[in-house]
């Protein structure tokens, strides 16, 4: 198969007219599958057979009370959002469409967040499970706590022991830097994690042309996702990846050997600390993987981004902490604990896809029959239509998620650790073309009732 010209400006699918009904069946399906999953979940917790969590598959509890009036301010940003942002997406000049996108994304996340009160941005980062806590045994010898992480894992908190030392380390430069608290976390992890809007529109951008890009803004800065930005770590591992294939596709788009080799490198800087993030973000490689496929670079840009991934790898075993003993670890830790590993796998097989369904909204799986029409119609005439790469790229966003389902570590509390993946999966929404805003304000209308519904742990 052979790539287009991925600057052609159609995005939309040949056939999009002809594909409502299956868009219609396939929302359809959606709404059935997760008010399915969540029955079924309720069933299992007063058979006493899904004790872990209150409100399964979510890692969450239902409120006493819905939200009513507390929710106004998001519902004001989802209507200007809703009503702005397709039209800034076809008029504004891209630096100042990317910058309404990010504060937009922002805005949203942050809204949706205080529905709970100010307190609830921080809030999940106080919690004594999560990274924060655990900076006590960091600052007396980082070096020391890195050397010494593995063998000493038992002793940490729930979210230090289940990841890599990275997030943690992270944390701890942050308060070095001058900014401690879980205040200044959690505004660092929203600023970054709601700038991938920004890494994913320039990945395809590069990757499929601006017209595509465009088409996907709206989507990706209104996304249901947006509950789980604020504030859970796992939005800045988006920013992570999000960030490290944005500039290997800048890098295969630049003509100049210079810049193309430094922006693949800093590209395999970031990429290359994925999985000192979480263990689970390997599959999160076939983002990247895709985007080099599709715009077949030349080869310095593949040796620039070798060159980068190997720095993190190299520089945490260089400092005593060798990664396989981490997962093997970590995987001891989790078979003997409580939680995840006592959660009944069948059922999660299809819950953790029933709130990947949540996190991508009723959009997504309106444009997937299109999505896959676009693929079929690629394959058959072995070319690359703008269309046929955004379904690409969100298709290979896909298939991590489900490498990751089927493994059987990710039993529960995925609304979070899909975060990564779910953002590469939303911009399939805009296969069909510019985005409409009924299912604009569908997908805000997704986010707002489980805000309204659910009291998230994050």
């Amino acid at each position: 198969m052979t790539a287009t010209d991925t600057r052609t400006p159609s995005t939309s699918a040949p056939d999009a007219r002809s594909t409502s009904r299956p868009g219609w069946i396939a929302v359809a399906v959606w709404a059935a599958g997760i008010a399915a999953v969540f029955a079924a979940g309720w069933y299992l917790r007063r058979a006493g057979l899904e004790t872990e969590d209150l409100l399964p598959p979510l890692h969450a509890r239902a409120r006493e009370a819905p939200l009513t009036w507390q929710l106004t301010p998001a519902v004001a940003v989802a209507a200007v959002l809703v009503a702005a942002l397709p039209r800034a997406a076809a008029r504004l000049r891209w630096p100042a469409l990317m910058a309404l996108a990010w504060a937009g994304a922002a805005l949203w996340a942050v809204a949706l967040a205080v529905a709970d009160g100010w307190d609830a941005l921080a809030g999940p980062l106080n919690a004594p499970t999560e990274y924060p806590a655990g900076l006590a045994q960091v600052r007396p010898d980082p070096l020391e706590w890195l050397r010494t992480f593995t063998e000493r894992l038992g002793g940490y908190t729930t979210h230090v022991r289940g990841h890599p030392p990275l997030p943690t380390l992270l944390l701890w430069a942050l308060e070095k830097a001058g900014l401690p608290g879980t205040g200044w976390a959690a505004a660092f992890v929203i600023a970054s994690g709601t700038s991938a809007v920004v890494a994913i529109a320039v990945t395809l951008r590069c990757a499929a042309g601006e017209r595509a890009a465009r088409a996907a803004v709206p989507f990706l800065a209104l996304a249901p996702l947006a509950l789980w930005i604020a504030t859970a770590m796992d939005a800045f591992f988006l920013a992570v990846g999000a960030w490290g294939t944005a500039l290997t596709a800048v890098a295969a788009r630049r003509a100049r050997l210079g810049p193309a080799v430094a922006a693949a490198v800093g590209g395999g800087l970031l990429l290359g600390s994925l999985p000192y993030l979480s263990y689970g973000l390997l599959p999160l490689f076939a983002v990247p993987l895709v985007v080099l496929l599709v715009t077949r670079p030349r080869w310095w840009v593949p040796a620039g981004l070798g060159a980068g991934l190997v720095v993190v790898p190299t520089a945490f075993t260089l400092l005593g902490f060798w990664w396989p003993d981490g997962v093997r670890a970590t995987l001891d830790t989790y078979l003997i604990s409580r939680g995840s590993a006592q959660r009944p796998y069948t059922y999660f097989l299809f819950g953790d896809l029933a709130v990947l369904g949540l996190l991508t909204g009723p959009a997504v799986a309106y444009a997937l029959p299109s999505a896959a029409s676009v693929l079929r119609a690629a394959a058959r005439t072995r070319t690359l239509p703008p269309a046929a790469v955004v379904a690409l790229t969100a298709g290979a966003a896909l298939v991590g998620v489900v490498v990751l389902d089927l493994s059987g570590v990710t039993k529960g509390e995925v609304e979070r650790i899909w975060v990564p993946f779910a953002a590469w999966l939303v911009v399939a929404a805009s296969v069909r073309g510019t985005a409409a805003r009924g299912w604009l304000a569908a997908q805000a209308v997704t986010a707002l009732a489980v805000q309204a519904l659910v009291l998230s742990a994050w």
